[in-house]
């Protein structure tokens, strides 16, 4: 049977394309003993002992990493201190001591237990961005497990050939991948993980292309597989001929420029040809990401999604922690603007002493705006640490999932309470800040000439626009080739909501994944959105882009799309499109941009 040249399809993570043999490494994950119980209190104490020293050991390393990072990618070490963190959470720390002490447990299968149920806290979180957070706490537990065992470095400090290698893995940590910077490892490719998640970030920074979520890829490859991995669509070739492989040297050649020219953009202003300014924002989830979009020209912060201290901690946080938090992102961004996006999950989400029922459909229960109204504490807690933060810098609020007028007059009347509570502390604040509304749900669009009277700007959720107006559950394999941003409805949707601000005389930002990729954004410009918020990869390829049209041009393209009737001559139009005009970018770009599809 003939292996070579046979495809194997994932994640594009990182973009770059290499070539090296496949170092496979076996599955870490299921290193605990079996159970055992422990009959004397000596054996409890030398098992306490342990465990304790197992977290000690993991405090240094992590120490040491995050000092090591600090010198060649600064804006990464936080996912040490993350870490550090997370070794002394309740779930990981206290409540494996518990098992050890009451239930007589051994030290691994304390350990093994206790993160059994954070993983069944994590399985009931929809959110991908808040699910993909679960990764770092598997980080922790495996170095956690393989300091009981004994576990020796993953990755070699020499190959045993001159070839490259590339790592393939069930997963891989933050930490993990940092020990690549002194192997000769090149990429890797792992069964589980997201654009999104910790490692693939720090992929991007390090510029070591990779490839994520390929099912089954520790049981398809074998050690010593010759491999070209393309992270610019996701994609493995194993076993290449010398046809193939010549042509992916060339290929790599070509993009390695493209990449260079691109990173030259980051420092430009988003103008078209005829001098139209367009804000390019970044979307962040946690404070350390600031240095990143700074790095990457972001314009200021157009997303800074605030769930993830809700879920990293055991408690609620207080009004000082997440003004710490809140002050971090607008001190280090100013003077940028930064939006700040309040709660967006439900208590079914909450990883605390709140306890809701399951429900059966959380994306259509008591989530964001309609969760904070119902939690008022937890609301005001939140507005009162924005409100303060504000007076470090340029900060606008948003409150999302807005569906109707009296959500939005009811946050804006809380917001009015907090403010004069503040005024009676001598707290100061920005008495101006500005207060949007997101439109994500199809209501909210129908609304959007009334809700534009009460807000100070919107900001359009595409993500889960274009998901509750289609219908369409992108996590579900079988209905996700359906979920279309060019689709016809999306479209109207979306003029509509800008439309509606112009109007009012309030700025209309896009700030979904639609926002950052290059085939969506001439039409996004051309309906008349001012301002675009995303990942920061996609940054300098979106500046670049904008820079090579006309707005004359794009309102063209939109007049053509917005006469079409079906998603395919849209999307087929918008294609030969970018095909002809930017034949670079329409071959790159998107993998630039963190936006490319398999």
């Amino acid at each position: 049977m003939n292996t070579s040249n046979r495809i194997l399809q994932g994640i594009p993570a990182s973009p770059g394309i290499v070539i090296g043999r496949a170092r496979v490494l076996s599955d870490r994950g299921n290193i605990q003993e079996h159970f055992r119980l422990l009959y004397s209190e000596e054996e409890q104490t030398q098992e306490v002992a342990r465990f304790l020293a197992a977290v000690d050991q993991a405090q240094e390393d992590l120490t040491r990493l995050k000092e090591d990072m600090e010198e060649e990618f600064p804006e990464h070490s936080h996912l040490f201190e993350l870490h550090r963190l997370l070794l002394k959470d309740q779930m990981l720390f206290d409540e494996p001591l518990r098992l050890i002490r009451e239930n007589r447990y051994n030290a691994e299968w304390a350990l093994f237990r206790s993160f059994e149920k954070v993983k069944d806290l994590f399985r009931r979180i929809e959110d991908p961005y808040i699910k993909g957070r679960m990764a770092d706490v598997e980080s922790v537990y495996r170095r956690l497990m393989g300091n009981l065992a004994g576990q020796v470095p993953l990755f070699p400090a020499s190959a045993p050939s001159s070839d490259p290698l590339i790592i393939v893995a069930r997963d891989l940590s933050p930490a993990e991948a940092t020990q690549m910077a002194s192997s000769p490892v090149v990429g890797f490719v792992t069964e589980r993980g997201t654009r999104t998640s910790h490692t693939a970030i720090l992929a991007q920074a390090m510029e070591v292309p990779a490839v994520v979520g390929l099912d089954r890829a520790t049981k398809e490859i074998n050690p010593g597989d010759e491999i070209i991995l393309d992270g610019l669509l996701g994609r493995l070739i194993l076993n290449p001929d010398a046809e193939t492989l010549e042509k992916f040297r060339r290929r790599r050649r070509e993009f390695d420029l493209f990449k260079a020219e691109v990173a030259r953009f980051s420092s430009f202003p988003a103008k078209t040809q005829d001098n139209h300014p367009t804000r390019v924002l970044a979307n962040i989830e946690l404070p350390e990401e600031v240095q990143l979009a700074l790095k990457s020209g972001a314009d200021g912060v157009g997303l800074y999604r605030t769930e993830f201290l809700y879920l990293r901690l055991r408690h609620l946080p207080s009004e000082e922690e997440l003004f710490q938090d809140y002050r971090l992102v607008v001190e280090a961004m100013a003077p940028r603007e930064v939006t700040i996006r309040t709660l967006d999950i439900g208590g079914d989400k909450f990883l605390s002493h709140l306890q809701y029922p399951k429900e059966m459909n959380p994306a259509l229960g008591l989530r964001a705006i309609r969760f904070c109204l119902k939690e008022q504490g937890i609301f005001r807690s939140q507005l009162k640490a924005i409100l303060r933060a504000s007076a470090w810098g340029r900060v606008r609020v948003m409150f999302p999932l807005i569906s109707s007028v009296q959500e939005i007059r009811e946050a804006r009347r809380l917001l009015g309470e907090v403010q004069e509570e503040l005024r009676r502390q001598g707290q100061p604040f920005d008495d101006n800040m500005p207060v949007g509304a997101m439109i994500e749900v199809p209501a909210a669009v129908t609304l959007a000439g009334i809700l534009a009277w009460e807000a100070d700007f919107f900001s359009i959720g595409t993500n889960d626009l274009i998901q509750y107006a289609l219908a369409i559950d992108r996590g579900n394999k079988q209905v996700a080739d359906l979920y279309q941003p060019l689709h016809p409805a999306v479209l109207r949707m979306i003029q509509q909501v800008v439309e509606a601000g112009a109007k009012a005389g309030i700025p209309v930002a896009v700030c979904g994944e639609m926002a950052g990729d290059p085939l969506h954004l001439p039409i996004l410009l051309g309906l008349g959105v001012g301002e675009l918020s995303m990942n920061h990869m996609a940054i300098p390829m979106v500046k670049k882009i904008i820079r090579m049209f006309t707005l004359e041009e794009a309102r063209r393209m939109a007049r053509e799309v917005m006469d079409m009737v079906t998603v395919e001559e849209i999307n087929r139009y918008a294609a030969q499109e970018m095909r002809r005009r930017f034949p670079e970018v329409f071959r790159f770009g998107s993998a630039l941009a963190g936006t490319a599809q398999p």
